[in-house]
């Protein structure tokens, strides 16, 4: 299996398929992510609708 790691862009040819931080090269790049992800520094974008507000996804019964 070929490897390619999102986060420091190594290479890593022939990973065993059980390669345990797949699929990054490494569990600091993984904790990495992680911490990206809890920090909120990577962020789904949102759709501005027609009227000028956003579109959400919060239901709420009134």
């Amino acid at each position: 299996m070929r490897i390619e790691c999102p986060i420091c862009k190594r290479v890593i040819v022939d990973a065993p398929d059980d390669h345990g931080p797949r699929p990054f090269c490494s569990t600091p790049c993984k904790m990495i992510d992680l911490g990206n992800w809890l920090s909120e520094a990577y962020r789904i974008p949102v759709s501005s609708r027609e009227d000028g507000t956003e579109d959400s996804d919060d239901h709420t019964l009134s």
